[in-house]
């Protein structure tokens, strides 16, 4: 399958010359369009999610050799959480060259944080199906180098806080529920309430359920933290 000019020009922006370029074409297309002639991205995004984890993972452990686990876990987290994904996705331009639907092209699919996280991943996958691990290895430490460099003093996602101010208390970690969607398939809508063991409970509502579970612990911190006050 030879790909269109504005993917050749996003495969020259990863860095990365595709010796077979259906695998990228497969890591760009999304489920809503995808056919069985035309396979989707998901199992691509399973399979570099993994490998980002463990890229990530080594250039952690060899930039602080002094780090604990529990220093190096949150870092971890960072690194490769959806959202870090979505915004390397951006800056790269990689909602441009998304293989869409109707129905997701309509609703803002290629601004969408979990398309492009998922797709991110995919492309990484991509490439290590291509040319190999360390090929992959050098582009996600090429995209993701600057935020290595920070991540020792990025503050924890809302989810991450919550949960090391529970466990530092001698509590299990928060359970998080859907009570409530809403809308059509193409623009859900989740409520997500986060419980913590000790009985206080919170609520969000967002257009995915990652957004609505931080959202969650971010109203269950604000809410800790008042209570602390008071």
């Amino acid at each position: 399958m030879k790909p269109a000019r504005e993917v050749r020009a996003f495969a020259d922006r990863l860095g990365h010359e595709f010796r077979r370029p259906a695998l990228l074409i497969e890591a760009l297309t999304h489920a809503s369009i995808a056919g069985p002639t035309r396979p989707d991205n998901q199992r691509l995004e399973f399979l570099g999610d993994r490998v980002l984890g463990l890229v990530m993972a080594e250039a952690l452990v060899a930039t602080d050799p002094a780090a604990r686990e529990g220093q190096l876990a949150p870092r971890l987290n960072a690194l490769v959480r959806k959202e870090t994904c979505a915004e390397i996705a951006r800056e790269i331009g990689l909602g441009d060259v998304l293989k869409l639907g109707r129905s997701e092209m309509l609703t803002g699919g290629r601004r969408k944080e979990a398309l492009l996280g998922d797709a991110m991943e995919a492309v990484i996958a991509a490439v290590h199906l291509d040319a190999g691990f360390e090929a992959a290895r050098t582009l996600v430490l090429r995209l993701w180098g600057p935020r290595l460099a920070r991540v020792e003093h990025t503050p924890p996602d809302a989810k991450t806080a919550l949960q090391e101010r529970v466990q530092a208390e001698g509590q299990a970690p928060p359970a998080y529920a859907e009570v409530a969607r809403s809308g059509p398939d193409h623009a859900p809508r989740f409520v997500i309430e986060v419980r913590l063991e000790s009985g206080e409970t919170a609520r969000a509502e967002a257009g995915s359920k990652r957004a609505a579970e931080q959202g969650a612990a971010a109203a269950m911190l604000s809410w800790l933290g008042a209570g602390a006050d008071g």
